[in-house]
């Protein structure tokens, strides 16, 4: 079976992980190549992982605002590799890749991680997105509550499938202790606790939420210490607020990292503020980690954390609940320790990437053979 993936892949992220680790994990017969868009030179980054991974990928010849081309581009490649199957990544890749399968006559899949609605742009996109949905032969949500979203556009059930984000805890194995003293080294002074914050900085994060969680926090415990790894267009209004509230030996900027694997192991608490998930990947990670998560129930978080089992839950905009459930980690090293070793066992009993690859392995087929068939 050849199946292609069309993305339109800003960087190595969440995503991007997820395409490869389950183009690894498939079977053999299952021969896969990745598509990129022109877009975006950070894609680069991507495409080496790919190739040192030893997987077909490659960028189509033309961008925006050329769409007709775009079209044509993708239906050539699935015709040269002769494909079974379209699998589309983001709202892009479903509106080209659909109208591409069809010319050539080749069922598409989409898979949907989630919408953020963060400005009008991206909502008029995610509303064509909602639209193609309906359209497609099957849609993969990556969480039971991404799939209660995708059944409000009125597809049809029994082209609705939840599989969900798998992680590797292999990269979290050797992390720690060089993890640990990159973040301590953030800090002019010892603390007694560090919580990380990963992800973009953008708004359906909510970071500032975390920032006036840490406000509180501090108030408790002027020793703990949050770093917020990464970046994005909230980050100038993130370090102002940061300033207005004097956190500044307190609260620190890492910026975007391409250790975060080493950087998660190092932390004691994994904070989420997000106001909208799909399937976190970083809640994975941490969790494969053995880092207790403290999180907002948003999505299919709760779909990885069981609240006080293997981390918290709390509702979003809410910073003196989220305040609350992180002093109570930082407070107790051996509840972290309980709570850590709880997800790691489940990451590894629930999210593995064998188990991912099996699911994709029956509707693949699922998919193509009826069309083989006919």
């Amino acid at each position: 079976m050849n199946v292609v993936h069309l993305t339109d892949s800003p960087f190595y992220g969440g995503p991007e992980r997820q395409m490869r680790g389950l183009t690894l994990a498939l079977p053999a017969w299952v021969k896969t190549t990745i598509l990129c868009f022109r877009d975006h030179a950070s894609s680069l980054p991507f495409l080496k992982q790919l190739d040192a991974a030893g997987i077909a990928a490659r960028t189509i010849g033309h961008a925006n605002p050329h769409f007709l081309r775009m079209i044509a581009d993708v239906a050539a490649e699935l015709r040269r590799e002769r494909a079974d199957l379209l699998v589309c990544h983001g709202y892009k890749a479903d509106v080209i890749g659909w109208v591409a399968a069809r010319r050539v006559g080749i069922p598409v899949i989409a898979v949907s991680r989630g919408w953020t609605a963060h400005t009008l742009k991206v909502r008029a996109y995610e509303a064509l997105d909602r639209r193609m949905l309906r359209r497609m032969d099957a849609v993969v949500c990556v969480s039971a509550g991404q799939a209660a979203k995708v059944a409000r556009t009125r597809i049809a059930r029994d082209r609705l499938h939840v599989i969900h984000n798998s992680v590797d805890p292999a990269r979290f194995r050797n992390g720690g202790a060089a993890g640990r003293a990159m973040l301590e080294g953030l800090f002019s002074s010892p603390r007694s606790a560090i919580i990380a914050g990963v992800g973009r900085q953008s708004p359906e994060k909510g970071f500032d939420q975390l920032v006036d969680a840490a406000r509180l926090l501090v108030r408790d415990d002027d020793r703990v210490g949050i770093v917020l790894v990464g970046d994005g267009p909230d980050r100038p209004m993130l370090e102002a607020l940061v300033r207005a509230s004097r956190l500044e030996s307190s609260v620190v900027f890492a910026g975007f990292r391409t250790d975060v694997d080493r950087l998660i192991p190092g932390a004691d608490i994994l904070a989420q503020s997000s106001h909208t998930e799909g399937l976190p990947n970083v809640v994975l990670e941490a969790s494969a980690a053995g880092v207790p998560v403290v999180a907002t129930d948003v999505g299919g978080t709760n779909e990885i954390i069981e609240d006080g089992v293997n981390g918290f839950l709390v509702p979003a905009a809410d910073p003196p609940a989220l305040a609350r459930r992180l002093l109570d980690l930082v407070r107790s090293p051996d509840l972290r320790q309980q709570m850590g070793d709880r997800g790691r066992d489940l990451v590894r009993a629930r999210f593995s990437f064998a188990r991912q690859a099996a699911a994709y392995e029956e509707l693949f087929t699922a998919i193509v053979r009826p069309v083989s068939a006919a």
